[in-house]
């Protein structure tokens, strides 16, 4: 629980942490790999600690022995290389050769003006190096030959000629070298992916394996299966499952992986059942991930029949046109050994004729070609990070063997962020014409003035945490409010953690107890020294709106969401459609990941939708019938908020809130009963007294909890019946864990009344031998819910009979007030207020 896990009803519990130090070691303890020991090897944990959970233990050992080389250190290639280093390889190798230009600065974020003239790869070591000191981070000016290649497991190449790619492609395929090529142009990005002939995949989709209860199995060819019709089984037709507990047909339980196909949400089929033995009773069925082998081309074959990955079904058609105009515009520059001119209709036009050629008399989108060819000497922050996060995320996958990787070309373009009206008169060659400026990349792409209407922005970013720092970088190479009259705000009131370290980039180890927004801003100022940025530290929320106040938010543009939760969310939100203003709003999970666009008056605000209800634990299956792991975690969560939680809260605000009875009176239904007899319990029948009280409190609750109900639940459902179709109950044995349940039960208990407890199990355990349990008898008439019909009906009576109690609690309120008269007064609970 950590230091504020248990604070104690009154405020007075000492809160040591008892259930966790909340020291998060990570998956390796101290750390392994190239680390020492001390602080760095404890920091080589709480790097690994986020990703390891995404990734696996096994994974991250492969990452761990994987040494990359990353060609081409302009804008997508830093990209490549920072998500590397981050993510924990053995070793990045930088290569490019070539000097720092001005237009480097419009994406290249470890490059300052200084650098210019500088080999790209030198400059940008250093800064690199820094993110992570257990990854070698190196540079080479060799040129790319054979033996250089032959020294690393993957090769990535950006920003290269086609030339150049395809015979590193045939090298690489012959000699089991993982390859990825990666290219962005403006609007347009390009990425590539040959992982040999026979890639073996071992977990496709990095999500836990599916399980579910077995109600019947059909004898046949082929058999099929039903679930329980509580929960969908959630497979899909070619997953492979295993079966166990199966009573009658207990040929599944000796069976391997079997492949299915689905039939429905509750059924599917398998092999051939007919010659075994009739179904009984039971059964869990389990997902088995398999290995999964996968072939890919070489880039030079993969060129002449490729495999396009469709990432956007608007878009269906694009990406064979976009594989087509790639390959023409490597011609021209192969020929003129420049990029097409911006918005230069003669160089666009001899880019349309020669992928005319490569399309071999293919219909061709000739709008297109030419928006590539206008756009080729482009280069955005944005879409940089974009096609560089993909292809790192393909080196992770192509050295882990976790994920299915993108077989084999994907195509992306952005054309929607250009004006759909007026295009050719907003975008001519002299507005996008360089200007020896460092944001010459994007200038060829939106023209000068959008760039003027950039630096003149005024954003809110609110949250300086993984994504907070790429916003702030992302704003900070595009130059938003880098103008006279632009600027950002950012605030957070969080401070730096060692396990911010592996995603939060701005962020290094000597900034650890530092101010996020603070740290942040200055990072993101190194990077582009107009950025007119300014930290605070106060949190979004209706205590703050004397500081983010009217001035505040109609002097905005527009908001950045990087927010870690939902209620800051909304709130914001509700600021947002307030004031009329555009939102960004974004979120990750592990590798999943979402973005929404709020534009007043043209979409909907994020308030407006909500996400799909998470897969309820039906409350019968919980109490009476758990029988998954979730199922556990749930029961506990429940048991603990039930114990030590509500009733602290109750008993706070009615010790605190001089209104507590007239708002709980206005509760519906028994609630008013039920709030005031739990106060009474905690202040009076089961106050302890003592160290022995609060163990005779725990081991009653066991009895209560462990022994009595479940006696209750057998003498309801004897062993060997069906609650359930398919399912009996059976007798387990004894666990060796009931008394650490009851030495844990009474020392939260004592926390929360301010009493010293212990963890001295024998002294618990004479302690127990003197503590009177009332005997068990069952009721007669009680039955447990079972069927969803019998719940229903449940339900409809239990609606009838809150009808007819409330309207009987209309007349007892006397007997409410008799029972708060009873209540002791705050002024003689000395010691129990904060």
């Amino acid at each position: 629980m950590g230091q504020d896990g248990v604070r104690g009803i009154w405020g007075q519990g000492q809160g040591q942490g008892h259930l966790g130090t909340g020291q998060g070691q990570g998956l390796w303890g101290q750390g392994q790999g190239r680390g020492t020991s001390g602080d760095k090897g404890r920091v080589r944990g709480h790097l690994g600690t986020r990703m390891g959970y995404v990734l696996g233990h096994e994974a991250m050992k492969r990452m761990q022995t994987s040494n990359v080389l990353v060609s081409g250190l302009r804008g997508l290639g830093v990209e490549v290389a920072k998500n590397l280093v981050l993510g924990g390889v053995k070793s990045v190798t930088l290569h490019d050769p070539h000097p720092a230009t001005w237009t480097d600065l419009a994406s290249q974020f470890y490059l300052r003006e200084e650098d210019v003239g500088q080999s790209r790869a030198e400059a940008t070591l250093p800064r690199l190096a820094e993110l992570n000191s257990y990854v070698a981070v190196t540079s080479t000016r060799e040129p790319l030959s054979q033996e250089l290649l032959a020294t690393f497991q993957v090769v990535v190449l950006t920003n290269s000629p086609l030339e150049e790619q395809l015979w590193v492609g045939d090298f690489c395929h012959s000699h089991g070298i993982k390859l990825v090529v990666a290219d962005t142009r403006g609007l347009f990005g390009q990425l590539f992916c040959d992982f040999g002939d026979d890639m073996v995949v071992t977990d496709p989709n990095g999500e836990q394996p599916l399980s579910a209860m077995v109600s019947m199995v059909t004898k046949g060819c082929p058999g099929e299966v039903t679930c329980l019709d509580e929960a969908r089984h959630g497979f899909e037709t070619g997953d492979f499952v295993t079966f166990t507990e199966v009573e009658g047909m207990e040929e599944l339980n000796r069976c391997g992986p079997v492949e299915i196909r689905v039939l429905g949400p509750y059924t599917f089929s398998i092999g051939d059942t007919s010659g075994y033995g009739d179904y009984v009773r039971g059964g869990i069925v389990t997902q088995v991930k398999m290995p999964k082998h996968i072939h890919f081309k070489r880039l030079r074959d993969a060129l002449a029949e490729p495999e396009m990955m469709v990432t956007d079904f608007g878009k269906a058609e694009r990406p064979s046109m976009m594989h087509w105009a790639w390959q023409g515009l490597h011609r021209f520059m192969h020929q003129h050994g420049r990029a097409p001119r911006p918005r230069h209709q003669g160089d666009a036009a001899e880019v349309v004729a020669l992928t005319k050629e490569v399309a071999a008399g293919a219909e061709l989108d000739e709008e297109l070609v030419r928006e590539l060819a206008f756009q080729a000497t482009g280069d955005l922050a944005p879409v940089n990070a974009f096609i560089g996060g993909l292809a790192a995320q393909e080196v992770m996958k192509a050295v882990s063997g976790k994920f299915t990787p993108i077989t084999q070309w994907l195509y992306f373009d952005a054309l929607e962020c250009l004006p759909e009206e007026n295009r050719d008169s907003l975008l001519t060659e002299e507005q996008c014409r360089p200007r020896n400026s460092r944001y010459d990349g994007q200038i060829a792409v939106f023209g000068a003035e959008l760039q003027a209407k950039l630096g003149a922005q005024k954003y809110f970013v609110v949250g300086a945490g993984a994504i907070g720092c790429e916003l702030l970088k992302n704003f900070a190479m595009v130059g938003l409010g880098c103008g006279p009259e632009g600027s950002i705000t950012v605030t957070d009131m969080d401070t730096i953690e060692k396990s911010n370290l592996n995603r939060q980039f701005l962020f290094r180890p000597w900034d650890v107890t530092k101010l996020k927004s603070e740290r942040a801003a200055a990072a993101a100022r190194e990077m582009n020294p107009a950025l007119r940025v300014s930290s605070r530290t106060d949190r979004v929320g209706p205590d703050t709106e004397r500081v983010y106040d009217d001035d505040f938010f109609e002097g905005l543009d527009g908001v950045a969401n990087a927010l870690d939760n939902v209620d800051a969310r909304l709130y914001m939100d509700r600021r947002c459609v307030y004031y009329r203003k555009p939102l960004l709003e974004s979120g990750t999970l592990g590798t999943k990941g979402n973005v929404q666009v709020v534009i007043p008056f043209l979409s909907e605000s994020y308030s407006s939708s909500q996400d799909p209800p998470e897969k309820a634990i039906p409350i019968c299956t919980l109490k009476n019938f758990p029988n998954a792991i979730e199922h556990t975690l749930q029961w506990a969560r429940d048991e603990f908020e039930g114990l030590f939680k509500q009733p602290a809260e109750n008993v706070n605000q009615y010790l605190m809130d001089p209104k507590f009875l007239e708002r709980t009176l206005r509760l519906a239904g028994t609630q008013p009963l039920e709030v005031l007899e739990a106060v009474q319990r905690s202040l009076v029948s089961d106050r302890p007294r003592a160290w022995p009280d609060c163990v005779a409190w725990a081991c009653r609750h066991w009895h209560r909890q462990y022994s009595n109900n479940i006696r209750q639940l057998l003498h309801n459902f004897p062993l060997g019946c069906c609650p359930h179709p398919g399912v009996a109950l059976t007798r387990c044995p004894p666990q060796p864990l009931h008394l650490d349940y009851v030495v844990a039960a009474a020392n939260l208990f004592a926390q929360s009344y301010g009493i010293a407890g212990s963890r001295d199990r024998a002294a618990v355990a004479e302690l127990v031998r003197h503590v009177r349990v009332p005997p068990f008898a069952p009721k007669a008439g009680v039955r447990q819910v079972a069927h969803s019909r019998v719940r229903r009906k449940l339900q409809q009576r239990h609606a009838a009979w809150r009808t007819l109690v409330k309207g009987s609690l209309g007349g007892s309120m006397g007997a409410l007030s008799r029972l708060h008269n009873c209540h002791p007064r705050s002024e003689g609970l000395g010691g129990f207020l904060w």
